[in-house]
């Protein structure tokens, strides 16, 4: 398996105005290259909810999309910190740090990371006060 396509995008902290593009821009690229749109849509949701993740509680990251020859879709969303202390408990649906700022715009119902587990067909997480590191995969499925 060798990487055919790979796209870095960048999140800034508390950056609203623009929360959802990146996730709209890796919808779009990957419609392009003939994804199926159930498959686009689940990537979407996932990137979409790590994308507000990082605008909300993280220092900026990155999301890396990553498209293998074996049809295999990659995203690595790896932030700045300040890490999440309890990962077990941040899954949890409904459990949320999220600020009174973000509750106001309508974010923060601490449904982020269970959304990604459930759309993704491999999750991983890892945090530390230097920041989180989700990798995620999603294969063509019939």
């Amino acid at each position: 398996m060798s990487v055919i396509y790979e796209k870095i995008y960048n999140v800034e902290r508390d950056d609203y105005a623009n929360a959802g593009l990146v996730s709209s821009l890796i919808k779009q690229s990957l419609r392009t290259i003939g994804i199926s749109p159930a498959v686009s849509r689940r990537v979407a949701v996932a990137v979409y909810e790590a994308e507000i993740n990082m605008i909300i509680h993280a220092y900026g990251g990155t999301i890396t999309l990553q498209i293998s020859d074996d049809g295999m879709i990659r995203l690595i969303a790896k932030d700045k910190g300040p890490g999440i202390p309890d990962i077990e408990k941040a899954l949890t649906p409904g459990f949320s740090t999220a600020s009174k700022k973000a509750m106001e715009l309508g974010f923060g119902a601490g449904m982020g990371l269970p959304n990604i587990k459930r759309n993704a067909d491999e999750f991983s997480i890892e945090s530390s006060p230097a920041g989180t590191i989700l990798d995620l995969k999603f294969q063509e499925r019939e």
